[in-house]
């Protein structure tokens, strides 16, 4: 499916994508089968600087259904929350010099300096974003950003791990990817559970409703009755 893979944008904003398989898994076995899987059909190639380096990032995606029950007694109603993770493997920046690429790999590694010099972007301008201020990020320059929207600026929490080389040959490569690291620990989400709309609704009622009881109470310790006002 890799030559048909879409990304369309929701109604609500959301990005998905079309022309990839979504299997429903039963354990955690079975989905780092699914794992293993993706893995092995990831392509790699040969440089100067890595045997197996690979030629594209990798995204795993993982959502997570969860059935709950919103009220008390006989009006207790079923609600869903739902919650999805991203697990992304980012192929390395390459300088053409060291890797000796050529070819096809050359081209790959073009394409994947590209993608991660857009999601620095837009890191970049996630990190500098003023309070309270809207400001436009350019997630729509790359696949990878547009992918990756809700993950960096989005209704989420988001962890970076950088890997860099103890190499001396490779300080330019690590210092930039520190500078990448330390940008990103900038960006500042406030994330909210995900309710379908009518689990939304039944809690909004229920807090009202709870509202509603306080301030009776304060008025009743009080002497007032809702009925004198």
């Amino acid at each position: 499916h890799q030559n048909n893979i879409a990304i369309r944008e929701e109604k609500d904003g959301s990005v998905t994508l079309t022309g990839v398989n979504e299997e429903v898994v039963a354990d955690a076995d079975h989905m780092f089968k699914l794992l293993e899987s993706g893995s092995k059909s990831r392509t790699t190639a040969s440089t100067l600087m890595n045997d197996a380096s690979s030629r594209s990032h990798a995204i795993f995606t993982m959502t997570i259904k969860q059935s709950i029950l919103i009220g008390k007694g006989k009006e207790q109603e079923e609600g869903t929350i739902t919650a999805k993770f991203f697990f992304v493997d980012l192929a390395g920046s390459e300088r053409a010099k060291k890797t000796g690429a050529t070819g096809a790999v050359l081209k790959e590694g073009i394409n994947i300096n590209l993608g991660l010099l857009e999601l620095g972007n837009v890191i970049s301008a996630l990190s500098t974003i003023e309070k309270n201020r809207e400001q436009f990020i350019t997630y729509r320059n790359s696949k990878l950003t547009r992918i990756l929207q809700d993950c960096l600026g989005g209704n989420s929490n988001t962890y970076m791990i950088a890997c860099v080389s103890p190499a001396e040959s490779n300080y330019e490569e690590s210092l930039n990817t520190l500078k990448y690291a330390s940008k990103a620990m900038n960006i500042k989400n406030t994330p909210i559970v995900n309710r379908d709309e009518k689990t939304q609704l039944r809690q909004r009622i229920m807090e009202l409703e709870e509202e509603n009881r306080r301030l009776r109470l304060m008025l009743a310790e009080k002497g007032v009755r809702l009925e004198d006002l």
